[in-house]
């Protein structure tokens, strides 16, 4: 599925909710089956500058296609960064570091956040496509 098209997903997603309160029930929900990071690469070095929670992210290049996974020590940032993953893993290095990542503003979700949780999103998607640009430079 092409990134455009899971963004539309979860714009969907989010319409079917009322208010922020299930919007934010749902993003922890979401955090809940966000693609574990393995014990060995909780280290410093993976630890997402910017985030004023502890969140890290681990990527790899598989077949041609990044695939990342992460932690967080706080639930809607865990949240936040399965949402991005959920957009963005599986997909070659040029169609992550080319994606506009509309549905943000379009789920009102920077608008919504705290400065802080919003400087932590921005900080995961730059080190996200910052580990598909080195990927992209390898190969």
């Amino acid at each position: 599925m092409k990134i455009e098209e899971i963004e539309s997903e979860i714009v969907e997603e989010f319409e079917m909710f009322d208010d922020w309160m299930q919007k934010y029930e749902h993003i922890i929900d979401l955090g809940k089956s966000l693609p574990m990071i393995e014990e060995k690469y909780k280290t410093e070095d993976k630890i997402i500058k910017g985030c004023q929670s502890r969140v890290w992210l681990h990527s790899e290049l598989i077949n041609g296609k990044v695939v990342f996974t992460a932690d967080s020590d706080a639930i809607i940032t865990k949240g936040m960064v399965a949402l991005m993953i959920r957009v963005l893993s599986d997909h070659t290095p040029d169609e992550i570091i080319n994606a506009k990542l509309e549905f943000i503003d379009k789920i009102g979700l920077t608008k919504h956040l705290s400065p802080t949780r919003s400087n932590g999103l921005v900080s995961m998607i730059k080190q996200m496509k910052l580990d598909a640009i080195a990927f992209k430079a390898k190969s």
